[in-house]
């Protein structure tokens, strides 16, 4: 398969946009229509449709890009869902969506899928996240250990350790309401992959939802609660949440656009990906213009959704892929 690819590089809201579109309508099938004239600066104006899912974590940045994108294309219409990683590849693979959120790399049995059915992709990092652990902010805790996140979301925690003070007798006598991402979600993955050892394993018995949302207002609301999700949603819920600091062995370190960058904030800090299915960048004019626009504007897209940017070789690396496709 002709697959151009970043791999998982070592790291040193905004509203989605319908537009009275719905996903399954606006696929790899959507069409791109040119209009005669153009707009100011000479720039040829587009009609058509772009569809994106995936990620719930990614798809503040993807809407952001596109509420962006609209001033220059306004006939064009982009919609981004928040399925769950897992849940946009199955669709990106099934030809039902032009670009794929990703909070964790495509797996090996997903890219089968994908190469199966024809679809070949490329792999762009747009920006990077410090998965956030977060707890209400009357249970008075600030820093956990990676051991101890273990110990709470372990498949051998369920039903066994239930109140904080099991984690550590310095932490309060307070029943634990745990609230996290679902199944689907690359987030999930990527948290029992570094915290757990292995990616799947986990407690369930925990409230999960696709929607970050749902898991702050769950913590945020709940005595004794406790979640995680990525560092964009936490930031914009900072004033009902308290963030853990987590210690990896080094010391408690704070999640943070600095610490995310330069690799102190181990090992949740992690890249954010999309993934452009290369036949509908090649016929179809408005996905191509969309994808350009969003990477050629990465810096304001990832300020206006509050989004840690990419480093300048990162910035780079992302664009000389992107050419390739070009």
């Amino acid at each position: 398969m002709n697959r151009t690819s970043l791999r998982r590089a070592a790291l040193p809201s905004l509203v989605a946009l319908t537009v009275g579109l719905g996903l399954s309508a606006c696929g790899g099938d959507s069409e791109g229509d040119t209009t005669n004239g153009t707009e100011g600066g000479g720039s040829e104006t587009l009609s058509g449709s772009v569809a994106a899912d995936g990620s719930s974590t990614v798809e503040p940045l993807t809407s952001a890009a596109a509420e962006l994108y609209q001033e220059e294309q306004p006939d064009v219409q982009v919609a981004v869902g928040s399925a769950g990683t897992g849940g946009g590849f199955e669709a990106f693979c099934a030809g039902k969506t032009d670009i794929s959120n990703a909070s964790r790399p495509i797996e090996d049995d997903e890219a089968k899928i994908c190469d199966k059915a024809g679809i070949e992709y490329t792999e762009l990092q747009v920006a990077t996240d410090a998965l956030t652990v977060v707890s209400n902010p009357e249970v008075g805790v600030e820093c956990v250990t990676t051991e101890q996140l273990k110990m709470i979301w372990e498949p051998a925690a369920e039903g066994k350790i239930t109140n904080w003070n099991q984690v550590d007798p310095s932490f309060p006598d307070l029943d634990l309401a745990l609230f996290g991402p679902g199944t689907d979600s690359g987030t999930f993955d990527y948290f029992t992959d570094v915290i757990n050892g292995e990616e799947g394993a986990s407690r369930s018995d925990y409230e999960a939802s696709e929607d970050d949302n749902v898991l702050v207002d769950g913590v945020a609301n709940t005595e004794g609660g406790m979640g995680y999700f990525g560092f964009s949603f936490y930031e914009e819920n900072a004033d009902s949440l308290t963030a853990l600091q987590v210690d990896s062995g080094g010391g408690c370190v704070e999640p943070s656009a600095e610490t995310a960058a330069d690799g102190s904030y181990t090992p949740l800090a992690r890249p954010l990906f999309i993934y452009v299915a290369n036949k509908a960048y090649a016929d179809q004019p408005q996905v191509a213009s969309f994808v350009d626009f969003y990477i050629d504007n990465l810096a304001d897209v990832t300020e206006a959704a509050q989004f840690i940017p990419l480093n300048d070789e990162q910035t780079q690396e992302t664009a000389d892929t992107l050419s390739q496709l070009q």
